[in-house]
């Protein structure tokens, strides 16, 4: 673990010479989420109840309660691990994939976010990477979303995704993700924090967030910053807004993400 200065850390929109290092760092930050939603599918008991049955019919036709067991359950991995990124979202979101140069920010000044903890601003890069020739249109724009990305001294040490706004006044956290070895150092707060503010200022009342259904730690951080699950309130009910905000499903219609919310 590095010792992390957070006023060091400038809060800025992704730019396409960005986007290699803000997908290596989700690919890090999500290792592992995958193989538990499956564990968790796998261990409901409608679940359990299917596979059962399957098995025993297996059993009828191969003379092995090996493979009547085996078989069922690794056809069913195999459908999850192709069938996993469109049931969830990837980062989180309802979409089937990012688009990540869609959101690319394209000013020639970095768009950055004010914290608290840092007030200095960054200019252009001195040499930045030809831009791509996939023609970006202002809808595509509107439609594919904000990456914002914690820079400390020109590396990409945390990322937030923010998803296309749908409904007015409401923003919507798609994946917040720090490198490992800046974790507990408070950049997971700042990141949220910034984008809070931005989603304040733009005159947005509610912030959601997903989180994984296994991911405990992700349930404890966004609880210390003051969001609440979808259902514990009994305030709820009344609020028809909060019910267009559904968690994603899989399999069989189980859950795989808890919705969070703050109203700010």
């Amino acid at each position: 673990m590095v010792r992390l200065e957070l006023d060091q850390v400038v809060m800025r929109r992704m730019k396409e010479d960005d986007i290699e290092a803000v997908k290596a760092l989700i690919k890090e930050g999500c290792e592992g989420t995958e193989n538990r939603l499956i564990l968790h599918i796998l261990t409901r008991p409608l679940c359990l109840f299917i596979l059962a049955v399957f098995s025993s019919i297996l059993r009828c036709l191969v003379h092995s309660f090996i493979l009547a067991l085996a078989i069922p359950v690794f056809l069913l991995i195999v459908f999850l691990k192709i069938t996993m990124p469109r049931s969830t979202g990837v980062l989180g979101s309802s979409r089937p994939s990012w688009d990540y140069v869609g959101s690319s920010y394209r000013g020639t000044l970095h768009l950055i976010l004010v914290t608290e903890c840092c007030r200095r601003r960054i200019g252009p890069k001195e040499k930045d990477k030809e831009m791509s020739t996939e023609t970006i249109t202002p809808e595509r724009e509107q439609a594919a979303g904000q990456v914002w990305v914690a820079d400390c001294e020109s590396d990409i040490i945390g990322c937030i995704f923010r998803e296309s706004e749908n409904r007015a006044g409401i923003g919507r956290i798609c994946r917040c993700v720090t490198g490992s070895w800046y974790r507990r150092e408070g950049l997971g707060r700042l990141l949220v924090q910034s984008l809070e503010q931005r989603e304040r200022e733009s005159g947005a009342h509610r912030v959601y967030a997903h989180v994984p259904y296994p991911s405990k730690v992700g349930e404890v951080f966004f609880r210390k910053l003051g969001y609440r699950q979808y259902g514990e309130g009994s305030d709820e009910e009344d609020d028809e807004e909060m019910k267009l905000e559904t968690p994603e499903r899989g399999f069989l219609g189980y859950p795989l993400t808890k919705v969070f919310f703050k109203d700010l």
